[in-house]
């Protein structure tokens, strides 16, 4: 990556690496051409990066709300734990949990990750820095009405909230198809965050639907809704893009190959086509069963072709151990490994049974916060460090903005409120959920004090005079 004075700087994303990746079509003196196209090293990405960054402000604006809605999610889990032994849906504090995670912490995330990724990945201009900007100041209030509304059963927050949330995520949608329609070069990318998109189109269909039957104005089926807004919202939207973003991510936090477009694009339809057959299964009741039984199948199989691309990169890898970081995101692969066989036993359980909601903790909490968070420990600093880059000829590295005991902090206390959390589900012990959400709430602020302490330093940084 150059500094805008023309000197040469270290990358941001190789902290513990003496210079940064070489591009992957250079070649040594005296090399005969192959004739074959070499897989794109993960630090090619970051050539011309700084020229590519959203405002600081507006990312990292994202991600603080992701950071405080996480925290209001697992104090809403200490304060409500009677409620979650019997809880297997509708009103109250345990949907709005759900909802300060999956609205407040993943979905912000998404947009903040995503729509500044992108560009950078794929080497176009950014777009729309003030709308992004604008539509946070309508996303946050919304998510806070919407999930008020869910806790004190009051439909109509629940719904004006719900609208607004709709409004901005569609905008959203749009924002990151144009960002996909520019991506061509990356087929397998792409092929994810289409899927993606569409997922996220279903989903809020499906909230539209949801929140009319709660205020009394029902236009669509209640048990088709819920079974499209589950599957897309989860595995769907959220699920396709961390896939998708992985084969970004990836190969620039290591320094790896990139997995070929081809192998990316046969992980990404078996995930694609197990979406599909579980939205399937939620319109058609008789053949319900054997369609999410195709689901976990294929999912299963998505999985494996996943992880084998992954474990590609890492045995490319020029910095094969992330750390903490890195422990996460493999947590967050075996809560989804974990959560298919939960989803099964589910599928032969009686309906209402806690093995559904186990399942949404395994594929929630386990698969996607950890993923999520894992990823944000790197892309945070990372981020930080190319702002700074802007303006100095010789900013930070993203370990000298890390604050590492509280990531370490979160780490263990996110693991320990699942572990609780499910045991609770499992055994109707209000003890244990309530220790849960006290474990969360303890991490939640240990993640807290990693961001603040990151954006003071970068402050700081920023504010010492050029030598």
């Amino acid at each position: 990556m150059a500094e805008p004075t023309g000197k040469p700087a270290p990358s941001p994303a190789a902290t513990s690496q003496p210079t940064a990746a070489r591009p992957a079509d250079a070649k040594p003196a005296g090399a005969k051409p192959t004739g074959a196209k070499r897989p794109a090293l993960g630090g090619s990405f970051l050539s011309g990066a700084t020229g590519r960054l959203l405002p600081a402000s507006v990312p990292f604006r994202y991600f603080g709300a992701a950071a405080f809605f996480h925290l209001a999610a697992w104090l809403v889990v200490l304060l409500s734990a009677a409620d979650w032994p019997q809880w297997r849906g509708g009103l109250g504090w345990p949907l709005a949990a759900l909802h300060l995670v999956t609205l407040g912490t993943l979905a912000a995330s998404a947009i903040g990750v995503s729509l500044q990724l992108l560009p950078v990945a794929t080497k176009q201009a950014v777009r729309w820095p003030t709308l992004l900007s604008t539509i946070w100041w309508i996303y946050v209030p919304a998510v806070a009405l919407l999930v008020a509304g869910m806790g004190t059963a009051r439909p109509g927050w629940l719904a004006v909230g719900a609208a607004a949330v709709i409004v901005v995520l569609l905008v959203f949608a749009v924002m990151l198809a144009l960002n996909l329609r520019a991506g061509g070069s990356m087929a397998g990318v792409v092929l994810h965050g289409l899927g993606a998109v569409i997922a996220l189109v279903l989903v809020l269909a499906s909230a539209a639907a949801l929140v009319a039957l709660w205020i009394g104005r029902p236009f669509f089926d209640h048990g088709a809704a819920r079974g499209v807004h589950l599957a897309a919202g989860a595995f769907g939207f959220m699920g396709l893009l961390a896939f998708g973003l992985s084969f970004v991510l990836l190969p620039m936090f290591t320094l790896g190959r990139v997995p070929a477009d081809r192998a990316q694009s046969r992980a990404g339809s078996a995930a694609l086509a197990a979406v599909a057959l579980a939205v399937a299964a939620a319109f058609i009741p008789d053949a319900a069963r054997p369609l999410r039984a195709g689901a976990l199948l294929l999912g299963a199989l998505a999985l494996a072709l996943h992880l084998k691309l992954v474990r590609g990169i890492f045995d490319t890898a020029m910095r094969k151990d992330l750390g903490t970081s890195g422990r996460l995101m493999k947590a967050g692969w075996l809560g989804l490994a974990l959560a298919l066989p939960a989803g099964a036993a589910a599928l032969l359980a009686e309906q209402g049974s806690v093995w559904g909601t186990l399942f949404g903790l395994l594929a929630v909490g386990g698969w996607l916060l950890s993923f999520l968070f894992g990823v944000l420990q790197r892309i945070l600093p990372f981020l930080a460090s190319m702002h700074a880059g802007q303006k100095l000829k010789r900013g930070p590295t993203p370990s000298a903005l890390t604050m590492e005991r509280p990531l370490l902090w979160h780490a263990v206390a996110h693991a320990l409120a699942l572990l609780l959390l499910a045991a609770g589900l499992l055994l109707s012990s209000t003890l244990l959920v309530r220790l849960a959400g006290a474990a969360g709430t303890v991490g939640a602020l240990a993640f807290l004090v990693f961001f603040g302490a990151l954006l003071q330093r970068l402050s700081r940084a920023l504010a010492e005079p050029a030598p």
